[in-house]
Formats: structure tokens, C-alpha cells, sequence
């Protein structure tokens, strides 16, 4: 009888631990959802920010420019660099700028920025405003009668959501580039005739779901962030961790809504 209570004495206390994560999980959706419904709620109603929105556009943008030029020169140039040898065994190295415009404008362009916005921006977003919950600077600003969620949460969301798309296409831009001078200088090509190649094959379908794509990013990398720094836990120990999650679920996401948009627009096309 002992050795029985023994083996069957553990079960009840993985029941409650899977009960304990699974109402956790939709504890934490929950508290998601209220989020960004706060957001639409707070975003059309006056008083708007709008130095504080341009200063947000400045510290994601023209901050990320370098990163985002470097990146996408070198993402232009190791695409084609690495696609010519597939295409010169078939003797198809003519359309090597179709196939970097269509892979650059569809897919690489768009979330390329937005991981790299993640990391850079999403981070930094999340540090930030975990550091004002942790010296309680969020608490005094609630306190002293200031809407704290507008001016920090609200702002940073419409930057990141304006920003990430003109981002993404100087980053097209930038890549077919590095495109172009790497098929400059093993074909010979002229400029007029690879930009000629490379918008052939595009359609308006093409721009608007990198447009849209681009919007989506944004929005995600904005409240993820906000969600994880203006939420953070007491401590020094919740900034790093509000940085991280930051990060983390703003990849995972936009990861996701890649694979959910390209599928609705290859049903466009």
C-alpha cells in the first residue's frame, strides 16, 4: 500500500503545474489583448504627442541608418553572389536581376529590417521603458496626472509603425545596389538595363505586400516592445529581461506573420 501512495502521489502535482501553465498562458494573452486595445483606444484621442512621435522616428530611423545601409548592401551582393552559379548551370544568368528584385522585394527587404529593427530598436524600446518601471518613473507620472501609456507607449508604436517601412525600402534599394555592382562587374551590365530587368517581373501586388509586411513589422517590433519594458517585474533583473523578451518575441512573431502574409498574397497572385 506504501509503494502505491508513493507512484501515484506525484500525478496530482503535474496536473496542477500543466493547469498552472496553461492558465498562465492565457493569462498572458489576456493581458496582451488589453494591451494593444489600450492603444487603439489611447492613439485616436487628444492630446497628440506629435514632437514626441517625430523624436521616436528620429531615434529609430536615422539612428538604425548605417546598420540598415551596411545590411542591405551586403545582403544585395552575397544574394547575387551566391545565386550565379545556380543560374549558370542552366545558362540563365540573364535573369540573375529578375531574381534579385523578386527576392529582394517580396521577402529579403522587409524582413531583413524588421529583425534587424528587433534586435536594434525592439531592445532598446524595452530597456528603456523597464528602466523607467523599475525607478518608478511610470508610477510618478501616473501620480502627477500625465498619461504615461500615451506618451510613451503610443508614441513609440506609430514611429516604429511609420519608420519600418521606409526602412525596408531603402533597404531594397540599398541591396539591389549591391545587386547591380556585383552583376556590373561579372556580366558587364549597364544600369538602365538591370533596372529595366530587375522591374519587369514585379507587379503592384509585390509593392503592397511588402507595404503592408513592412506596417505589420513595424506595429509588432513597437508593441512588443512597449508590452515587455512598461510591464517588466520589479528590479534590476526585469530590464534585462524586458530587453530580451523584447527581442525574442518580436523575431518569433514577425516570423510568423511572414509565413501568414506571403500565403495571402500568393492567393492575390
Amino acid at each position: 500500500m506504501d509503494t502505491i501512495k508513493s507512484t501515484t502521489r506525484p500525478a496530482p502535482s503535474r496536473l496542477s503545474k500543466i493547469r498552472d501553465k496553461i492558465s498562465g498562458f492565457f493569462i498572458m494573452m489576456y493581458r496582451v489583448y488589453a494591451f494593444i486595445l489600450r492603444f487603439f483606444k489611447e492613439v485616436f484621442v487628444p492630446p497628440y504627442e506629435f514632437k514626441e512621435v517625430l523624436r521616436q522616428c528620429y531615434e529609430v530611423g536615422v539612428r538604425s541608418f548605417t546598420l540598415i545601409s551596411l545590411t542591405g548592401f551586403i545582403v544585395g551582393v552575397i544574394f547575387t553572389k551566391q545565386s550565379r552559379p545556380s543560374l549558370t548551370e542552366f545558362g540563365a544568368t540573364s535573369w540573375l536581376p529578375s531574381l534579385v528584385s523578386i527576392a529582394i522585394m517580396r521577402a529579403l527587404a522587409p524582413l531583413v529590417t524588421a529583425l534587424i529593427a528587433a534586435g536594434k530598436v525592439g531592445s532598446s524600446i524595452g530597456a528603456e521603458l523597464g528602466s523607467m518601471r523599475v525607478t518608478e518613473q511610470i508610477d510618478a507620472m501616473e501620480v502627477s496626472g500625465t498619461k504615461p501609456f500615451k506618451f510613451l507607449v503610443c508614441t513609440r508604436v506609430i514611429a516604429t509603425t511609420i519608420t519600418i517601412p521606409i526602412l525596408a525600402t531603402y533597404t531594397a534599394f540599398i541591396a539591389l545596389l549591391g545587386g547591380y555592382l556585383n552583376v556590373s562587374q561579372n556580366e558587364g551590365t549597364s544600369y538602365s538595363a538591370f533596372m529595366e530587368q530587375v522591374f519587369e517581373p514585379l507587379t503592384f501586388i509585390d509593392f503592397y505586400a511588402s507595404l503592408i509586411k513592412s506596417l505589420v513589422f513595424g506595429f509588432t517590433i513597437g508593441i512588443v516592445g512597449c508590452y515587455q519594458g512598461y510591464n517588466s517585474t520589479k528590479g534590476t533583473e526585469g530590464v534585462g529581461k524586458a530587453a530580451n523578451g523584447a527581442v525574442v518575441t518580436a523575431m518569433f512573431i514577425v516570423f510568423i506573420e511572414e509565413v501568414l502574409i506571403v500565403q495571402m498574397a500568393g492567393w492575390f497572385r
